[in-house]
């Protein structure tokens, strides 16, 4: 909210837009300026149309100590004024049959069917102002007003009565209106810090899958080669030469990924920024660079038309075969794996990446299988499916099918 206009607004429209307003233990917020003023300005009101109400009970027959009684009645639910907001049920109730006994109290029944009409409901102002209604007409039939004819005078008060009670259900309506643009301002801005913490965690997970899909295949390269020197001290020199050419453009090729990946940390841009993004033109340039590093690999393409595939579809089915190459390589070393693309426009792109079970035990290679959950995830975003699991022959299989309209 704000302090220095505070005082402009009622206390109980402040305690309810701005919760920390609001006393400890309960208790009601203190006036504000504006609560003085208006609940003074109340009172001087009640207090007018009370002496103006003199002026009938002298005309009135009455002996000298009822018209003191009602003067005296008059006053105390002037005073009673003052406690509208902390009661403005039970005062208002508590009034309206004193203003049947008391002329002068007329003017602080209304203020209090005011005050009702502004902070309780409308079935409590309906059961209030319709006894009022109809105990009007009996009023005045018992005590006629002087100077004007019983239906004007009936009329006149009905009309003064919904006047009031139309007025505080105004300002009500006027409160809750405010109240409610305040909510839904605390809404959108909820939605608002909701949706931007959303696309951020959207946006940790897109780069997390790029991490572990593009270094995931360099570093299984490293650590195939590594493992190959360490258990082959005694291999021929140019073996051992092609290796650590492997090793060194593997670790070059994963640095420059992983600068890239954190550029796009540091600089906020989109998945598409830096190095172009490998499509499905890129599956031969792949399948070599695995068969350098001494993989069999075998790539049947059968692809319509390679060009007019599009650009996530081609990506999401390069990230797969790049996944299952990679898979292969650290978990059926020596195999032969079988790559296979085909589909077309209105069938759809089947990728399939399969290999056979090792001839020799195979150690364990640690892992989480995040890889795999990654795939799926790339898939089924792109509006297709994947599956994978072990084959008949004990082999295991990376199986996705992919829409392209």
């Amino acid at each position: 909210m704000f302090p220095s206009r505070r005082w402009l607004l009622p206390s109980a429209l402040v305690s309810a837009l701005d919760p920390e307003a609001q006393r400890e233990g309960g208790r009601r917020p203190r006036r504000t300026v504006r609560d003085w003023i208006v609940d003074f300005t109340c009172f001087l009101i009640a207090v007018f149309i009370g002496l103006l109400s003199i002026d009938s009970i002298e005309s009135a027959d009455l002996s000298p100590g009822l018209q003191v009684a009602d003067q005296l009645i008059g006053a105390l639910a002037c005073g009673a004024v003052w406690l509208r907001r902390r009661w403005p049920l039970g005062l208002a109730v508590a009034l309206l049959p004193v203003s049947y006994v008391s002329v002068t109290a007329g003017g602080a029944s209304l203020i209090a069917l005011f005050t009702l009409a502004v902070h309780r409901p409308f079935r409590y102002v309906a059961w209030v102002a319709g006894i009022d209604f109809v105990a009007q007409p009996l009023y005045y039939w018992l005590r006629p007003e002087p100077g004007l004819p019983y239906i004007a005078a009936v009329l006149f008060t009905w009309v003064l009565i919904a006047a009031v009670a139309g007025w505080g259900m105004f300002v009500r309506s006027k409160r809750q209106l405010l109240l409610s643009l305040r909510d839904q301002a605390r809404r959108a801005e909820t939605e608002a810090r909701l949706r931007a913490e959303q696309a951020q965690r959207l946006a940790r997970e897109a780069i997390a899958r790029e991490m572990h899909d593009v270094l995931a295949h360099r570093l299984t390269l490293l650590s195939v080669h590594a493992g190959a020197l360490e258990f082959r001290p005694d291999a021929p020199r140019e073996e051992i030469a092609r290796a650590a050419g492997v090793i060194r453009e593997s670790a070059h090729e994963a640095l420059q990924d992983l600068r890239e990946i954190i550029g796009v940390l540091r600089a906020g841009e989109n998945e598409d920024a830096g190095r172009p993004q490998p499509t499905l033109a890129a599956l031969d340039a792949l399948v070599a660079e695995s068969r350098e590093a001494g993989m069999k690999v075998v790539l049947e393409h059968r692809v319509t038309d390679p060009a007019a595939v599009p650009a996530s579809v081609g990506r999401t089915a390069y990230r797969i075969v790049q996944e299952g190459l990679t898979n292969a390589r650290k978990h059926a070393p020596g195999t032969e794996v079988t790559v296979n693309v085909s589909g077309g426009p209105g069938e759809g792109l089947t990728v399939a990446v399969r290999n056979p079970r090792p001839e020799e035990e195979v150690p364990h290679v640690p892992g989480a299988g995040q890889g795999l959950i990654g795939l799926t995830e790339r898939a089924t975003l792109t509006g297709g499916t994947l599956e994978h699991g072990p084959t008949h022959d004990g082999g295991f299989e990376v199986r996705a099918r992919l829409p392209w309209a």
